[in-house]
């Protein structure tokens, strides 16, 4: 396994200070992560991170238009161009422990798509108010209700994916954002055939930070579902070797 973990990030300074040394601890696994021009100096300290890995981290500085699904997919491009074998996501905020990351890469045989879950047995959520705990159970009842899709937690940003099944997609027709990106490239990976398999994980509210919720990305979020039904599903045959 030639794993790659894809960490977006903007304004997560004191965070990656944190996550990284974490990640690579963990055998095998390289670091990549993707800038959008944090002003609080998040990119100048992920050069210094990177600069003392010994080569198993790879920053980029995006400069162009800023976006969550936007830095996500320039990762996943790199990520692919290395040769990894298994590209994961995460958030650089800690709400995502890269001890349930080794539990995701151990179980990385049984499906080409594996989703940390919050909402299978075994998930759970900590910290976070009960406002935010109804909207994320109600988003995600709303997608799987629209779309059929059986994944319970389908606004998880927490994911590894099989090569094969990632280079299947289409990833210049991305067009979403924030939580409605993870809705869609989950509805791609349906419709490219992947195996999707969901592992329980503890997701725990940012310690440092704001989160990026915002209106904008709701309404996103509230409207992709049926823009991805009205297209004509087409399924291909993925082919995992």
């Amino acid at each position: 396994m030639r794993p790659v973990v894809v960490v977006p990030t903007y304004n997560e300074r004191a965070n990656i200070a944190l996550l990284v040394p974490a990640l690579l601890r963990i055998e095998n696994l390289d670091v990549l992560v993707v800038d959008d021009g944090s002003p609080d100096g998040t990119g100048e300290e992920a050069d210094r991170l990177a600069g003392s890995s010994g080569g198993r981290m790879r920053v980029i500085h995006r400069t162009g238009r800023r976006g969550y699904g936007r830095s996500h997919l320039d990762g996943m491009r790199a990520a692919l161009e290395t040769g990894a074998t298994h590209i994961c996501q995460m958030d650089a905020d800690l709400s995502h422990d890269p001890m349930d990351l080794r539990r995701m890469l151990d179980a990385a045989d049984q499906a080409e798509l594996l989703v940390g879950s919050r909402y299978v047995e075994g998930g759970r959520v900590v910290n976070w108010p009960r406002r935010r705990r109804a909207l994320s159970a109600f988003a995600n009842w709303y997608v799987r209700s629209v779309t059929g899709l059986e994944v319970r937690d389908l606004t998880s940003g927490f994911r590894c994916w099989s090569r094969t099944l990632l280079a299947a997609i289409d990833l210049t027709h991305v067009r979403s954002d924030g939580y409605a990106f993870q809705v869609e490239l989950a509805w791609k990976a349906h419709q490219a055939g992947g195996r999707i398999l969901e592992v329980p994980i503890t997701f725990v509210e940012r310690r440092e930070g704001a989160s990026k919720l915002s209106w904008r990305v709701i309404a996103e979020s509230a409207v992709l579902p049926w823009r991805l039904i009205k297209r004509t599903p087409v399924r291909a045959n993925l082919r995992v070797p």
